[in-house]
């Protein structure tokens, strides 16, 4: 894998995962156009630190609005502000447990009903459905139109509080995105914070807040197919794999913290629709490609 390579997958990845079109959509699609392996050792670790870069992009974006929960206890606008943030906290708590719940039910209906009793396979893995070109473009379809439904629907009234029903809305939807490639994680999520009627900076926020206890899961499942690809030159050159690492990590933080801040200027513009539209159009050209390579 050349440095071009790595910086096109770092700057992709950390673009789309902040972004409501899918980076895993986005990676899988470039992989497949620069002719990479997706089970290679080498960009397996590469996306692990891409992920870890997008990690630290949302935790510094968002950090002045979340340190509040640090305040000394005491001070007036401790009192002021730090029972808003915990109350923010616990709905995030309570989403993050709708979706580890409802994600492993999910995982294991795909695994052992749909995968291999329904359809025959010996070993049912939810990740046989990562490269499927046509369901990826099912998935951007449906996000895109969500996204359009909800950027076009405007609630009468708009709340800043998470209420614990669209705290486990929310929850649920995110669940649902996470065996699909293509249905973008933000754009459902930030999809559903809108139209229970929270608003856009606090959807924002939320969805964000969101995606910080689900990151750390995400890379563990990347090493652990790291570790499962047992290859040699894992052990024998890790400075080899490490270098390219951080480069992408730098470059997919830099390109997250320039994507958050378009999405919240996008979304105070009035422009939340325009990713559904862009979804649509990407469905259509995996598609495309799906067909011109088979």
């Amino acid at each position: 894998m050349s440095y071009l390579q790595i910086v096109i997958l770092s700057l992709i990845q950390g673009a789309a995962e902040l972004l409501p079109v899918s980076s895993s959509a986005h990676v899988i699609l470039a992989e497949r156009l620069m002719g990479l392996d997706p089970s290679a050792p080498e960009l397996t670790f590469l996306l692990v630190m891409l992920h870890t870069g997008t990690m630290f992009a949302v935790l510094g974006y968002f950090w002045p609005r979340w340190k509040l929960l640090f305040l000394p206890p005491g001070t007036a606008k401790a009192d002021m502000v730090r029972p808003s943030r915990f109350h923010f906290l616990k709905m995030v708590f309570l989403a993050t447990i709708v979706t580890g719940v409802l994600g492993l039910g999910l995982k294991v209906l795909i695994e052992k009903v749909i995968l291999m009793r329904l359809l025959g396979h010996e070993k049912g893995e939810v990740e046989q459905l990562f490269n499927n070109l046509p369901l990826i473009a099912a998935a951007l379809l449906g996000v895109g139109l969500f996204i359009l439904v909800s950027g076009f629907r405007r609630a009468k009234v708009e709340t800043n509080v998470v209420r614990p029903w669209p705290s486990f809305l929310i929850g649920t939807v995110q669940a649902l995105c996470l065996p699909f490639r293509g249905f973008s994680r933000s754009g459902a999520t930030i999809s559903t914070a809108l139209c229970c009627g929270i608003s856009r900076p606090l959807a924002e926020e939320f969805s964000f807040a969101l995606a910080v206890p689900l990151t750390p899961p995400v890379i563990a499942l990347e090493l652990h197919r790291l570790l499962q690809a047992r290859a040699e030159q894992v052990d024998t050159a890790v400075i080899h794999l490490l270098l390219p690492g951080l480069v992408g990590m730098v470059l997919s933080f830099l390109a997250g913290l320039v994507a958050l801040r378009f999405l919240s200027a996008a979304l105070e513009r009035g422009g939340w629709k325009y990713f559904g539209f862009y979804c649509i159009l990407a469905a259509g050209f995996v598609l495309v490609v799906a067909f011109s390579t088979n």
